[in-house]
């Protein structure tokens, strides 16, 4: 019984997003479990390439003509003179399937040679891309009359899922972070997929790592993500100014990220600090001293800082749509509600203080479950069963 060999492209491995999380902490299973694999990415420099164990390394520099798609996310369409370096570590390593996370330089590389090399694809679904693009056509549907606003941003977002579909429709097995997407993208591709979802540290992320007095009275409402219109984080200035009007004074906004939106959340925010983007052992401190994690995104496939922000002993407020919904269990580890619902579901533990310890236990009992070792022996199952039969196990098993 032999475990398969996975050559792994993801569109992100060094940045800060769920995609790159994910993709550090697989490449962290595989090394955990000295696993034949074999991870080829990008980055801002070319790293010779590199083996630890089974476990294979190969690292190839983004050009200067790459497009920036994030603050810190490029696409390079030059992407392809690295063509040959790919051909010779995915021949001398003969995965036995190609695993890819969308449609980026590193996606379009992996199908092709799956299709090449006749080996099986894999891709997983870390972000829904359709809903992004029609979010960022703000500019444009802004300054139409509402119902043909609404009417182009409908196509934008129907005409992306139906181009990203057709992509994803060539792996044969597929990966979603939670039911929902899984149940899509089966209807829009008619392939098989199962649940990826998320993993959590849960010693890096952790109450123990508060730092804040016990008596200090402030309630310290904390978001952190990308600050982006897709990330529906103008919320957060409604939220304010409602907790405001509701008495609720003592309360102070901690924003951890980046992103094209924080000029205007800077100017609209009156009670927030802006430490930026936090890594280590800061991010843990961060986390630790919130009271209630903020995260008002509908368009998160799963919401990796929600998890970590329960983890650390902090219940969430998260939106109906999206993948968070599916984390928190409602008046339980927090809250699932609309928009309109956001400030006095903060309020209610802001003049609860026994319900919001209680939460903060629960939070903290929930996350407990989740390792990153159960995701990922999932995920070697869903390439077992798309595999022809030849006696593979996963990891594990």
């Amino acid at each position: 019984m032999t475990v398969p060999r996975v050559a792994y492209l993801p569109d992100s491995f060094h940045e800060v997003n769920g995609v790159a999380h994910t993709s550090r902490n697989f490449v962290a299973y595989a090394a955990r479990h000295d696993l034949p694999f074999l991870c080829i990415r990008a980055g801002t420099r070319s790293v010779p390439f590199e083996q630890a164990g089974e476990l294979r390394t190969l690292e190839l520099r983004r050009s200067r003509v790459s497009v920036r798609m994030e603050k810190d996310l490029d696409f390079d369409p030059l992407f392809w003179r690295h063509v040959r370096s790919i051909r010779r570590e995915l021949k001398r390593f003969r995965p036995d399937i190609i695993h890819i996370t969308g449609p980026s330089e590193l996606g379009i590389l992996g199908a092709y040679f799956a299709w090449e090399l006749g080996v099986p694809l894999a891709a997983s679904w870390h972000t829904n891309v359709h809903e992004y693009a029609a979010r960022r056509m703000g500019w444009i549907t802004d300054r139409l009359a509402r119902r043909y606003g609404d009417a182009v941003s409908r196509n934008v977002e129907d005409g992306s899922l139906w181009l990203v579909s057709r992509f994803y429709s060539l792996a044969r097995v597929l990966y979603a972070p939670n039911g929902e997407l899984c149940r899509m993208l089966e209807q829009t591709t008619h392939r098989p997929c199962r649940l990826m979802q998320r993993g959590v540290d849960t010693a890096q992320f952790s109450p123990a790592h508060r730092t804040r007095p016990a008596d200090d009275g402030t309630i310290v409402l904390g978001y952190v993500g990308r600050l982006s219109v897709e990330k529906n984080v103008a919320l957060l200035a409604q939220i304010e100014r409602e907790l405001i009007a509701m008495g609720i004074a003592k309360f102070r906004f901690v924003i951890v990220g980046h992103g094209a939106e924080e000029a205007s959340l800077r100017g609209s925010l009156k009670q927030a600090d802006f430490p930026g983007v936090l890594r280590g052992a800061d991010l843990s401190r961060a986390y630790a001293d919130m009271d209630v994690l903020v995260f008002p995104s509908h368009t998160d496939t799963f919401g990796n800082v929600v998890l970590e922000a329960l983890s650390s002993g902090v219940p969430a407020v998260v939106t109906t749509g999206g993948g968070p919904k599916y984390i928190v269990r409602d008046r339980q580890t927090g809250f699932v509600a609309t928009d309109a619902d956001f400030a006095a579901a903060i309020a209610t533990l802001a003049n609860d203080r026994a319900r919001l310890t209680q939460m903060r236990a629960a939070a903290r009992e929930y996350a407990l479950t989740c390792s990153w070792d159960a995701v990922f022996t999932r995920v070697y199952e869903g390439y077992i069963e798309s595999l022809p039969t030849r006696g593979f196990t996963a990891p594990g098993r």
